[in-house]
């Protein structure tokens, strides 16, 4: 414990640099008897969320109070300054017995000692396999398991039926390749001078991590290495996505507000009825049925027609120094059973489990399941420094993408963003 304390006060400077987030029937051990130690589960537990997550984790204590021994009671931090009092309270042996996290956080708060050992938990659930594939990725350090999946978002290509189907194209046969990406742009642009084919947020460094990126590993691509270790922003499949959208502005078929869009912009020029596509998250889905958007959901293409997707959302993890870890654990695992994923699925969340995603989206129609499908082939950068390359509005990656769409010297934006992320990766160690 004592020595689980220094690591986290010698980590709270770069705690400091992270606190801008990115960012949203049991059928296996529901019943709350025990947890992977085998002690009996029972007593009160704290939890902690960031506010994003107010309009529906209370609830979902309050589900789970109903039917378990173990009694669990939420705060609520402000998302402004959630990771820094999160490490500052497990450093100081005063932290939560659970919290939820974003999970390009998880690597970082494993490597600090913050998070309990919980591989035994999750090697024991019957469903592991079918748990996201980047939220367990994300949850392991150094062969050890410190969280599990919890709440998960995916991004897919929104399209404008309509739009399509007055361009000539045929609303039923999105894009699936950048050549296809462009024709779609351009045949939409040609509807008239207020019209265009695609948005983004090309001021918003989480909002391409999120959106873009599906394009690069779509195309077999990454933008660092497996083990976060190395950037990769100077890849040619880097480029290629550069390129695509620098071809897409050349051609007048992105509108000049997404030059600055820090993430406010998007969604209202898509519901405007007069921008054919652009890259969003399941989020977006409610927006897009009040504002009768005629729309469609797709794969985010790659370069020549496979496709991928961003894998976010959150992690839940028994902190450091908890008092009740069996009631901790108990509550881990419960928040990957159906319950719980189908709860947190009609709140807005995507299924964390692939065996679930028929089940529980069945009734909310294809857009759904798309997203749900998708979690299943969904990646998440792996780096203990994923705020400051790819959340920073000012960071390397996003002045990349931006002074290549809008600049246009790809090659040089690449080369100064590949060297300042690759800074950042080694002096954090």
């Amino acid at each position: 414990m004592a020595t689980t304390r220094v690591r986290l006060t010698a980590a709270l400077g770069s705690l400091v640099l992270l606190a801008a987030a990115c960012s949203s029937g049991s059928d296996d051990g529901g019943s709350g008897d025990a947890g992977s130690g085998g002690a009996a589960a029972s007593g009160t537990i704290t939890i902690w969320a960031r506010d994003s997550q107010q309009g529906f984790m209370s609830q979902l204590v309050d589900l789970y109070n109903k039917n378990h021994q173990v009694q669990a009671k939420v705060t609520i931090i402000p998302a402004a300054n959630f990771v820094q009092k999160l490490g500052t309270a497990a450093s100081s042996g005063s932290g939560p017995d659970v919290s939820s996290i974003d999970l390009v956080y998880a690597p970082y708060f494993a490597s600090a000692g913050a998070l309990e050992d919980i591989t035994k938990l999750s090697d024991s659930l019957a469903y592991k396999d079918a748990l996201s594939p980047s939220h367990r990725k994300l949850s392991t350090f150094e062969g050890k398991t410190y969280a599990l999946p919890f709440t998960a978002e995916a991004s897919a290509l929104y399209y404008n039926k309509d739009l399509f189907k007055k361009a000539g194209l045929d609303p039923d046969k999105p894009p699936t390749t950048y050549e296809e990406m462009r024709t779609a742009a351009k045949k939409i642009r040609a509807l008239g001078s207020d019209y265009y084919g695609f948005t983004f947020a090309g001021a918003c460094g989480g909002c391409n991590v999120f959106e873009f990126t599906p394009h690069v590993w779509a195309t077999g691509g990454d933008v660092l290495s497996e083990d976060g270790k190395t950037a990769t922003l100077d890849s040619p499949q880097v480029a290629d996505a550069l390129q695509l959208y620098r071809d897409m502005n050349t051609d007048g078929s992105i509108p000049s507000a997404a030059k600055n869009d820090t993430g406010t912009q998007q969604i209202p020029l898509f519901t405007s009825g007069k921008v054919g596509m652009t890259p969003l998250g399941a989020f977006a889905i409610p927006t897009m049925e009040k504002a009768k958007v005629n729309f469609g959901v797709t794969p985010i293409p790659g370069k020549d027609g496979q496709s991928s997707s961003f894998a976010g959302g959150d992690v839940i993890s028994v902190i450091n120094g908890t008092k009740n870890e069996a009631g901790a654990e108990d509550f881990v695992k419960w928040a990957t059973d159906e319950e719980a994923q189908t709860f947190l699925a009609s709140h807005g969340s995507v299924p964390v489990r692939t065996d679930l995603v028929d089940k529980i989206y069945a009734p909310q129609g294809p857009a759904y399941q798309v997203f749900g499908q998708l979690m299943g082939i969904g990646h998440t950068p792996y780096s203990v420094v994923e705020n400051p390359i790819f959340n920073d509005n000012n960071g390397p990656w996003i002045k990349m993408i931006n002074d290549s769409v809008f600049g246009g010297d790809i090659a040089g934006a690449q080369a100064t963003a590949q060297k300042a992320a690759q800074s950042l990766i080694d002096d954090a160690g």
